[in-house]
This record gives structure tokens, sequence and C-alpha cells, in this order.
């Protein structure tokens, strides 16, 4: 039997818990891929500052240039690189053009967990975070910009495992653990 390595996606709205998700995955052996890190190497190599500010034109730069899935192009040797040692999380997958392209690249071996938590959960949680606390009405922008402007809907649809996080971190991270158990 041939045991094949696995990527997985971690996609869901605004403060559903995929960074969470994500670093459980790192915590039970999966190496990290960040579709941001393309964005972190280009500002690097214009000797721009790391902020907000440049980060988003940087990132819109690069989209405008490379298209939707520039962004998963320019991880696919990050993501050769760490399928050599391990099974691989792929963090900050926004965009349906970056799902079919992986899905394209990779097919069976490539899955999505798109984690699920209400509106007013997420912007209960978003109101209430130390770092770039937002208030309902940013919260419900930011929601409808990543819908319609990086087509985040389309590889939440598409997701092959579903969690709800609507309770307590405890039980949200045994969810993950026993779907990581059963992959």
């Amino acid at each position: 039997m041939v045991f094949m390595r696995k990527i997985i996606a971690v996609v869901g709205m605004p403060a559903s818990g995929k960074t969470e998700a994500v670093k459980i995955f790192k915590r039970n052996g999966f190496y990290n891929v960040y579709f941001g890190d393309p964005v972190f190497d280009r500002l690097k190599k214009e000797g721009l500052k790391i902020n907000e500010s440049n980060e988003r034109e940087i990132r819109e730069k690069m989209r405008s240039e490379g298209g939707m899935a520039v962004m998963a192009k320019e991880s696919i040797p990050k993501i050769e690189e760490e399928l050599k040692k391990g099974n691989v999380v792929i963090e900050s997958m926004y965009s349906w053009e970056e799902y079919k392209l992986i899905k394209e690249k990779y097919g069976s071996k490539f899955k999505v967990l798109a984690i699920r938590a209400s509106p007013a959960t997420r912007y209960k949680r978003l109101r209430n975070r130390n770092k770039r606390p937002l208030k309902e009405k940013e919260a419900i922008s930011r929601d409808y910009s990543q819908l319609e402007n990086l087509n985040t809907g389309g590889p939440i649809a598409m997701a092959d495992f579903v969690i709800v996080n609507e309770s307590s971190l405890k039980s949200f991270k045994i969810k993950v653990k026993k779907l990581i158990e059963n992959l």
C-alpha cells in the first residue's frame, strides 16, 4: 500500500476559526504553506515596509498582474517542498481561482476544510479581538468584499469537510483533532 501525502486548505469567513484550525494542524505534524508569503516576499524585494497599506497595495498589484490565482501559483514551489517532508496545510486560500488551480494540480491529494460560524458569532469575535478589532458595520463590509472581490464563496462551497465553530474553543479543538485523526 502506497501512502499518499495530503494537502488540506482551511477556508472560511473572517473570525470563523481558520487560524486556530491551522495551528492544530501544525501541532499535529502538518507543514504550513501560507498564501500570504508571496506578498511579503515582494515587499522585501521592493524594499517596502511591512504594514497594512503596503500589503494591500502589493496584494492588489500582484492580483492585477497575475490574476486571482497568483498566490497559489507562487506558492506551488513551497507546497512541493513541504510535500517531500509530509502532509501540508494551506493557510489563507481565498479565491475560487486559487482553489481550481490547486485542485487541478493535486487532484485527490487536495482537500478543503471549511470552518463555519454564523455572522453574529463572527462579528462578536471580531469586535472583541485584541488585534484589529472591527465594528459590526466594518465586519459586514469585509465579508461582502471577500465574497464579491475575492470569490471566497467557491472554496467554502466546495469543501470536503465542514466544522461548525459556534461553541467553545475546547469543543472546536476536539472537532479539528478528530478530523485530523480520520484523515
